[in-house]
């Protein structure tokens, strides 16, 4: 069997097991402040285990796109350096909410991993929960009994607390879980040492295939126990481990999942895998990375600075690395692996093939950043190592290799494999240390402590209302405290709300919810899961009564003309600019809209008249909103209806038009009830956030006016400043020619005077030794002269040192300049010197040890730098 045809043989087996078949969840995880990307199967069906959602089968199965990077599953580090941990990986699963539970799902897995799959008996052994005493939790004997039906009684054994029993958090839903291993060894070894010895043991080829997690448990905020009203079913096995298993692969990376891909990078590198260790990891880390680093862009994800997209920079820039270290790779290489990807995945993960072009983009930009990055970092090695020879020290500071990593994206191995190849060491406590220190600063700025919820009423989820009426009566179902540096606030869940939870770009509701007696004020509200939490200064005295909540009217109305406004903006931009245009994402709230694309040019003014142009004219038209809830998916599709890549959408879509042949979008927010009510619309920046994708703000209504009107005043008070000319357009760009023309003039005096400074300086210099001295207060229009002055100064002397007090547009600067061969022969380093002196002026610079720089605050100080020099070097 291929690896397609064991992916759909496992889907087709629970489809006829009574299971439907759900499709993959997005890789990048929303509304969970507890996720940043899904690393299980079962992230997209937490809100059926946590009771917030009702399940609309009982029985479902999947092959899930996993990240595991960061948090709890941090497998990054050991990816290509073992050969069976991944970033990015498929966990194919069948699930049973209330349905069946241990019998089925061990029957079920051993039926097919045995009978369909043919796996050898005598190689597979499963684990089971060994109890634990702190959780008071006896053995699970149940499912010791349920598996003896199928395989030896010695082939089963017992699992820690750590091995055999899952847990979704701190607390949630958990349970004994019950794991199935195979021992991929040769017979030879086999015999020399049982398999039941090396399980769970970390051995590359007794690894574990499949996990089947009983779910029957709900930890709670103390830390305790409590049985589940229901019991379910999550299972989890790693695509890649069964295909290797299968193939009888001795590596995940020898199946067919990974060899077009090894194959395609030795044919661009011309080296060739299995020859060396190293090339090998490299090899394994690129062919793993570029999966995790496409299908997470094919998402929705960009590379950035901060949260999942750093973890996204991280991995591709650790891939370049490998590839630049051990491959030879020196221009980018990882966007050209993107048709081989949508080659073998684009069937089933259609995302990767539509947007092929798109994410090779994307990464192309990326590594092209990453590798000029990598230039300076070794420019900046250079210099430390260069610093250190002079101290006599041969150990690069945990610090300066810190300010690589967080500066510069060198990892430490990085920084250490290139100190080594110079016979350096890197101070790696000390790294630790600086690392230590910012985690300990991030974790200050988050931290934040959530109680458990208290419930009030029936939790039976909550009733949103908030599309048709801004008022409703509601009962508090359960709340919880929230601890941070701030103070304390507070969640409240309502069994029926007008709030609208921040989803999809658009910002939540603020308003209040009020009794008789009191009024509590709704700071936001947030989705969490599919829960709707709203934010509150505090409870109420009385949580048991009924309240009426009122969202914020004017501020809410306000958002929906913005709203309203972005669906306009997208398809005037797919009208002006092409289909290829799609959103990657957007904020919405009550000052201002920002619209994300893709888009691989700066949008000319023309371009960016003729949106505005569009989005207005429909404005004008005053198109009725046309709004359809409860749209079955497929039916939206052939509507036309323009969906977000990277979000997830049910069975069911609520669907927004304004116009069937203009704008029919999948969406969930809050929207006017006809494009008139936006009242106008004006753009206000257009730039650049990323490769390949652009950025919009625009503002809308009396916002977009007093914008305008502000553009007018500016206009009225130049051409008043102009003294009304008829013509003002021509009369600026007279002015602009006056002024460069006079600019012209002014450097070239400033060049004459530079020419006859040197000269008089030359007449200053003395003789040192066998050095040419020349220490020197000057004033000099722009720091470009004083460095033109020193080189000059330099080149046309031998064996020169200078040293330049200067006056710069009124604050002072320092310049020092020393030939190679007094650097060289005499150990004179012009950084060093120039800190010294730079103590005068208050002020602090540095650069290369034949010419420096410093800035500083005190200009009186320049007398101090001057006589100080002389002293130095009379």
């Amino acid at each position: 069997m291929d690896a397609k045809q064991i992916r759909s043989t496992f889907i087709e087996f629970f489809e006829s097991k009574g299971h439907q078949f759900v499709r993959s969840a997005p890789i990048v995880v929303k509304n969970d402040p507890t996720l940043m990307f899904t690393n299980a199967g079962m992230n997209q069906f937490k809100d059926y285990f946590l009771g917030n959602e009702t399940p609309k089968s009982s029985r479902v199965a999947n092959s899930q796109k996993c990240l595991r990077v960061s948090g709890k599953h941090n497998d990054l580090e050991e990816v290509g350096v073992d050969t069976y941990h991944h970033t990015m990986f498929e966990m194919l699963g069948n699930w049973s909410f209330g349905d069946y539970f241990k019998k089925e799902a061990i029957e079920w897995a051993w039926e097919l991993l045995v009978e369909v799959y043919k796996l050898p008996v005598d190689r597979l052994y499963v684990t089971v929960f060994g109890g634990d005493q702190g959780d008071g939790l006896d053995q699970d004997q149940e499912a010791v009994e349920l598996w003896a039906d199928w395989i030896a009684r010695d082939r089963i054994l017992f699992g820690s607390k750590k091995d055999n029993f899952w847990e979704m958090g701190e607390t949630g839903p958990c349970g004994p879980c019950s794991e199935i291993h195979i021992d991929l060894r040769s017979n030879e070894e086999r015999t020399s040492v049982d398999g039941r010895d090396l399980v769970n043991q970390d051995h590359p080829q007794v690894i574990e295939i499949w996990n089947l997690v009983f779910i029957q448990y709900n930890r709670i905020k103390n830390g305790s126990l409590r049985e589940l009203p229901a019991k379910h079913v999550d299972t989890g096995m790693g695509l890649e481990r069964l295909v290797r298993a299968i193939q009888w692969k001795q590596s995940n990376y020898d199946s067919d999942l990974f060899t077009p891909f090894i194959a395609e990078v030795e044919r661009m590198s011309g080296e060739s895998y299995g020859l060396d260790e190293k090339v090998d990891i490299a090899f394994r880390v690129i062919v793993d990375h570029i999966r995790a680093i496409a299908f997470t862009i094919a998402d929705g994800q960009l590379p950035s600075n901060n949260k999942a997209g750093y973890v996204i920079r991280r991995i591709l820039r650790r891939a370049v690395r490998y590839g630049y270290t051990f491959l030879g790779f020196k221009e980018a290489f990882l966007y050209k692996l993107m048709p081989t990807l949508a080659h073998h995945f684009g069937e089933v993960f259609p995302e990767v093939a539509d947007q092929m072009d798109f994410v090779a983009k994307v990464i192309l930009e990326e590594e092209q950043s990453f590798l000029r990055t990598l230039e300076k970092g070794l420019k900046i090695l250079d210099q430390i190592k260069s610093t250190l020879e002079q101290s006599g020290t041969r150990v690069i500071p945990g610090n300066q290799a810190f300010e690589l990593y967080d500066t510069y994206g060198f990892p430490l191995d990085l920084t250490s494999l290139i100190a080594r190849e110079g016979g350096y060491s890197v101070d790696e406590a000390g790294f630790a240390e600086a690392m230590e220190r910012q985690k300990d600063r991030s974790r200050a700025a988050a931290e934040q402590e959530t109680k458990d919820w208290i419930l009030v009423s029936g939790d039976e989820g909550t009733e949103f209302v908030g599309y048709d009426q801004l008022t409703a009566e509601s009962r508090i179902v359960k709340y919880r405290e929230i601890i941070e540096k701030k103070g304390k606030k507070y969640q409240v869940v309502l069994d029926r709300t007008p709030f609208y939870a921040e989803s999809g770009g658009q910002v939540g509701d603020q308003g209040i919810i009020r009794s008789s007696e009191e009024s509590l004020q709704v700071l936001d509200t947030k989705k969490e899961n599919e829960l709707i939490v709203h934010l509150v200064n505090r409870i109420p005295a009385d949580p048991r009564a009924t309240f009426v909540c009122e969202v914020d009217q004017s501020r809410r109305k306000l958002i929906m003309k913005n709203h309203s406004a972005t669906h306009l903006l997208q398809a005037a931009l797919r009208t002006v600019l092409g289909d290829h245009v799609q959103q990657r994402g957007s904020l919405v709230n009550e000052e201002v809209l920002r619209f994300d694309f893709s888009h691989f040019a700066k949008l000319t003014d023309e371009e960016i008249e003729r949106v505005e142009a569009i989005v207005n004219e429909k404005i004008r038209e005053n198109i009725g909103l046309e709004e359809l809830r409860n749209v079955p998916i497929d039916k939206a599709k052939s509507m036309g209806a323009t969906a977000l890549f990277g979000e997830k959408y049910g069975e069911f879509v609520r669907v927004i038009t304004f116009g069937r042949d203009f704008s029919v979008e999948l969406c969930g927010g809050t929207h006017v009830p006809a494009t008139g009510n936006v009242g106008y619309f004006k753009i206000l920046t257009e730039g650049s956030i990323s490769a390949g994708v652009r950025r919009l703000e625009a503002v809308t209504g009396s916002r977009a006016e007093e914008h305008v009107k502000a553009q007018l005043k500016t206009l009225r008070e130049i051409q008043e400043m102009l003294k009304s000319p008829r013509d003002l357009e021509k009369s600026v760009a007279a002015l602009l020619k006056e002024k460069n023309d006079l600019r012209k003039e002014l450097e070239a005096m400033q060049l004459k005077e530079a020419s006859q400074l040197k000269f008089r300086l030359a007449g200053d210099i003395q003789r040192v030794g066998d050095m040419e001295v020349l220490v020197a207060r000057i004033v000099l229009p722009h720091a470009d002269a004083l460095k033109k002055l020193a080189y000059e100064l330099k080149n046309e002397r031998e064996r020169f040192l200078g040293v330049f007090a200067a006056e710069i547009s009124g604050k002072p600067q320092i310049a020092v300049v020393v030939a190679e061969d007094l650097v060289r022969e005499k150990e004179l380093d012009a950084g060093k010197i120039v800190r010294e002196l730079a103590k005068h002026i208050k002020g602090g610079g540095g650069g290369q040890p034949f010419f420096a720089t410093a800035g500083g605050k005190e200009l009186a100080g320049l007398a101090q730098v001057v006589e100080q020099a002389r002293e130095m070097f009379s």
